[in-house]
């Protein structure tokens, strides 16, 4: 019996994917439960199941496509089931319907036959600028224009004949078959625009979700950034003496989970940064879940180390390296990306001093690490090397004021300044 798989509802407010590869092809016999395809969300790449046994009859779209929840995915049968011809494209096999089933159109849509490229590239072709403006106004691709002018440069005219042919070429296209289903608009993306060759990135996947976060972040707060540095010279000492304690049991302890317990302390003083407004209401949490940003090739995603105040230093160093390198991996847990209370990120581990992060929306704080650095300080008299850590913390100002911010800071460098309390918490 041939069943349509669509995509389904995954939860978490997910509307679309992008079908990152298929793991199964067109003829294979599957199982139930068995993973068909991987598909990126805005949260995480998860494995999509087979809801029953069957023959892959059709696979509805391409690698790297977008696809929306309720999207057909995949065509289901049993041996001898027959659909659409190959040559038929989803978005027909939708209209028209499956063989023996339901009524075949006739009619065909042909498919549009590649642009022949030009041997010579645009950037070096002859031209006017104000030629090349009107091409591009008209949507006609210069790299496509044979020139007729005496000096092998493209005429004004040659680009109104190439507008003319295209309307006519777009005149004489058949008809789109009437479906249900709204066809798909074709978009003419120019390679080149006033100054040379240009190229079109969509945004999906992870970056359209940072994109959306951000933008989600920038309108519903309004962020100030407060900035710090800290004498961490007794801390880069205490690390020193324990990691390799950690390495023996396999744990690679960063300066991370003891700024991570130097700011559970200092939130446990200034509660209102470990918030978040809703209506007219500020939200104080009474957890302690800590976001930490990490980088991917796909972009930056924030897991979130939940009771954090609850769990030792090498158990932090722990946790934060595993849900790391899943992360990294894009095999973490939704439920792994949920729940944060507070975020901390991390640039100086690629260079940077000072910055401005955005807040982590709905939270009310960031805080930020700069580069560590050595630096010459006076004690006493006597000229001495300090590890100098910058800090910056960006915050809902309709949240918290300034003056808290800044003790916040204060109290996050006396636990780093003075850290031998944290060998209580290893």
């Amino acid at each position: 019996m041939i069943h349509e798989f669509k995509f389904p509802d995954v939860g978490e407010g997910i509307t679309e994917g992008e079908l990152v590869e298929w793991l199964v092809k067109e003829g294979d016999s599957v199982r139930h439960d068995q993973a068909l395809a991987k598909v990126e969300t805005d949260k995480a790449l998860i494995d999509i199941p087979s809801p029953q046994d069957g023959i892959i009859l059709k696979l509805h779209v391409k690698a790297g496509s977008t696809i929306k929840v309720g999207q057909t995915l995949v065509t289901f049968g049993s041996k001898g089931d027959n659909i659409l011809p190959q040559s038929q494209s989803p978005q027909e096999h939708d209209s028209v319907g499956v063989v023996g089933r339901l009524e075949v159109s006739d009619r065909i849509i042909p498919s549009p036959k590649p642009a022949v490229q030009a041997s010579i590239p645009a950037q070096q072709m002859k031209i006017l600028p104000a030629i090349r403006i009107l091409a591009g106004e008209r949507g006609i691709d210069i790299a496509k224009i044979t020139p007729s002018g005496s000096q092998g440069q493209i005429t004004k005219q040659d680009v109104l004949d190439a507008a003319a042919g295209k309307s006519q070429a777009i005149a004489q296209q058949p008809k789109p078959v009437k479906s249900s289903e709204q066809q798909p608009e074709v978009k003419i993306q120019m390679k080149y625009d006033f100054y040379g060759p240009i190229e079109h990135v969509p945004i999906k996947g992870v970056r359209k979700a940072i994109a959306k976060k951000m933008e989600e972040s920038w309108r519903n707060a309004v962020p100030v950034t407060h900035m710090d540095e800290v004498d961490v010279t007794s801390l880069v000492n205490i690390r020193e003496k324990e990691k390799e304690k950690a390495a023996k049991k396999n744990i690679k302890l960063t300066y991370l989970p003891f700024i991570m317990k130097a700011a559970i302390e200092a939130l446990k003083e200034h509660p209102y940064l470990n918030s978040s407004k809703e209506e007219d209401e500020i939200i104080l949490k009474k957890y302690y879940n800590i976001g930490i940003a990490v980088e991917t090739e796909d972009g930056l995603i924030v897991p979130v180390i939940k009771g954090a105040d609850r769990k030792s230093i090498l158990a932090l160093a722990n946790e934060i390296q595993e849900i790391a390198e899943k992360t990294k991996e894009r095999k973490i847990d939704l439920a792994d990306l949920q729940g944060g209370a507070f975020t901390i990120t991390n640039i100086g581990s690629i260079g940077g001093v000072f910055a401005t992060p955005i807040i982590n929306y709905p939270e009310c704080a960031i805080l930020g690490l700069g580069k560590m650095q050595e630096r010459p300080a006076f004690e006493g008299s006597k000229l001495v090397k300090k590890m100098i850590l910058p800090l910056f913390i960006t915050f809902d100002h309709r949240i918290a004021d300034g003056a808290e911010a800044a003790r916040f800071m204060n109290k996050v460098k006396e636990s780093l300044q003075d850290p031998d309390w944290l060998l209580l918490e290893l």
